[in-house]
């Protein structure tokens, strides 16, 4: 991936109470442009908002000729998809895992881009880190919140079982 061509990307997610009010953050950057996106949920899991905000960030790409580096805090996102975990989980349907939902739409739009996750500490003074956390925090505590309907019908099954 050549520097001139490259997107950085920084996300975040947070749930107060986990289960609880959520949210995501992104900060976009190329060259000298720069976006930020946030939305609040109503109820759901801080593993939700920090996969979402990496699908978010992805389906927001429209050029499918540059490379991305997505920085993430979190070991479960940066995980599943760097030591191609979630590849294994697709072939077995998915069996016992949970978020699939939203693994299923990671995995549609994953591979029309050229992507590299780094995971970074959270909470250790990486600006544009801190800049997610206090988006996802924000959308999380203040909303407006939107259903995770992925979230709330995942609770529902279990509870079957």
């Amino acid at each position: 991936m050549s520097a001139e061509k490259e997107l950085i990307i920084y996300t975040d997610g947070a749930a107060l109470g986990n289960p609880g009010k959520g949210g995501y953050g992104i900060v976009m950057m190329w060259g000298t442009q720069r976006k930020e996106i946030a939305e609040g949920f109503e109820f759901t899991t801080n593993n939700r908002m920090e996969l979402l905000a990496v699908i978010i960030a992805l389906e927001a790409v429209k050029r499918p000729d540059i490379g991305i580096h997505i920085y993430t805090d979190s070991k479960y996102v940066h995980d599943a998809i760097e030591k191609k975990w979630v590849f294994g989980w697709q072939k077995t349907g998915f069996k016992n895992k949970k978020n699939i939902d939203l693994w299923k739409r990671f995995l549609l739009t994953y591979p029309k881009h050229k992507v590299k996750l780094h995971w970074v500490k959270g909470h250790a003074g990486i600006k544009e880190n801190e800049r997610c956390d206090q988006l996802a925090t924000s959308a999380a505590s203040k909303g407006p919140w939107l259903k995770d309907h992925g979230y709330i019908a995942e609770s529902n099954s279990s509870k079957l079982l």
